[in-house]
């Protein structure tokens, strides 16, 4: 499998430092599904496109961002990665509701899991936002929010991200341990609910 996010990093020949969102409109959809397409069957494979962690949004997007990455889907057979805290970040900095994020992404096409940290800060004006940094626990909303992932995906493969601050290896492995243990319950209650 291989992976890109729906976001961009340069504009007009400058880069930057951070992913941008897209302006979330039917024309950047076109372009991006003409992107999706042309790079499955170059690749010859199937990819899948993560969602990103978003600070700001253009005023001009008419398309929800989950309903964008949804039609994405479904228009490319493309998969999704769907990153957990991602939504969350976005959805706390957003005022959206991240459930509706989750139960708008078509569940055959999640093909991941991702899980991270993050930080929250308060900036001069007063504004809090939270910024996806990589760099320490799972916070337990995420942990929330993704068994709820869990229960409408089902067990795909999950993948925790911890690129800056990287503890001792005990504390990645509790975080891991911790996953496991919610991807064991839900696949135990799946067993139960297909015997039943």
């Amino acid at each position: 499998m291989k992976c890109a996010t729906s976001a961009f990093l340069t504009s007009g020949g400058t880069y930057l430092a951070d992913l941008l969102p897209l302006p979330l409109t039917e024309e950047a959809l076109a372009v991006v599904c003409a992107h999706v397409d042309y790079l499955q069957a170059y690749l010859r494979r199937r990819i899948s496109i993560e969602n990103p962690s978003t600070y700001l949004r253009f005023n001009h997007s008419t398309i929800p961002e989950w309903e964008f990455l949804a039609e994405l889907a479904h228009r490319t057979g493309c998969g999704i990665l769907c990153d957990v805290n991602n939504i969350y970040v976005s959805a706390r900095n957003h005022g959206w509701n991240a459930l509706d994020y989750l139960e708008a992404l078509p569940s055959a096409a999640v093909a991941e899991i991702h899980l991270a940290g993050h930080r929250v800060r308060q900036l001069d004006h007063g504004q809090v936002i939270r910024i996806d940094d990589h760099g320490s626990r799972v916070a337990p909303p995420v942990w929330t929010l993704f068994r709820q992932a869990l229960q409408r995906f089902g067990s795909v493969p999950t993948l925790i991200e911890w690129d800056t601050d990287v503890p001792a290896f005990e504390v990645l492995m509790e975080e891991a341990a911790m996953a496991q243990a919610y991807m064991e319950e839900q696949q135990n209650d799946d067993m139960c609910a297909d015997a039943a």
